[in-house]
């Protein structure tokens, strides 16, 4: 399933640097992007303001809410669950009514270089993502398990390969490959959801930010007009 977005429509150019079919699934951070590292390490701290944010779980909006165009990934499978997301950064929009919701959390991500987008991802016991494709080879996703399950966690198939969310544990992959999530447990799942630019040469690099300065404000604006309202 492909979502539609404009940000395809420069995959082939990118795919000139990163391999295009042949480009990895998975990425080590220490070697990819290190400063994610201070997510790692602060994950109880993480943990702590989701806690608070979870209090109030009718203020936290269904992901095909905020974008009408994930309805296929997150309304019509499993409708009678939710997936839910809190957004902290998005495309150069910062919504302030959930920044000041989880202040050590943003104060973290703030410190790390080149964010494109960033939130928990709350995936309600049961509830199942089906396969889909990220729109856009100029980022690069990273997930940190805050609050999984112990018992039967959900994992997630990226192209041929599997990753079980666990604990305290954190993957970084290409979300542009065709991905799905299955769910059986009987336990919510909240990750926190770390987009950042992905590491090109300076030319596709330049090209990279311009097309976030362009389009990704614009769709940066459109995920967050409600939140602050």
């Amino acid at each position: 399933m492909k979502i539609p977005n404009p940000f395809r429509i420069f995959n082939p150019f990118f795919d000139l640097w990163v391999g295009g079919k042949n480009r990895p699934i998975f990425f080590d951070v220490d070697q990819s992007f290190p400063s994610l590292r201070s997510l790692d390490d602060h994950v109880d701290t993480i943990k702590e303001e989701l806690m608070g944010v979870l209090q109030s779980p009718t203020t936290i909006p269904k992901y095909h809410e905020l974008d009408k165009f994930q309805y296929p990934i997150s309304g019509e499978i499993d409708a009678d669950k939710d997936w839910k997301v809190f957004l902290l950064y998005a495309l150069g929009q910062r919504p302030d009514a959930n920044r000041k919701r989880c202040p050590k959390t943003v104060a973290l991500l703030d410190d790390i270089p080149h964010v494109f987008q960033a939130f928990f991802s709350i995936l309600e016991a049961g509830k199942s993502i089906p396969a889909h494709e990220g729109p856009y080879r100029g980022y690069l996703r990273y997930h940190l398990g805050v609050d999984v399950p112990k018992d039967n966690p959900p994992s997630i198939r990226i192209h041929d390969q599997w990753y079980t969310w666990k604990q305290d544990d954190s993957v970084f992959f290409d979300d542009s490959w065709n991905h799905e999530v299955v769910n059986s447990c009987k336990e919510d799942r909240v990750v926190l959801i770390v987009d950042v630019f992905r590491p090109m040469p300076k030319f596709p690099n330049r090209v990279n930010h311009f097309v976030h300065d362009v389009f990704g404000t614009l769709y940066g604006k459109l995920l967050t007009k409600n939140i602050d309202t």
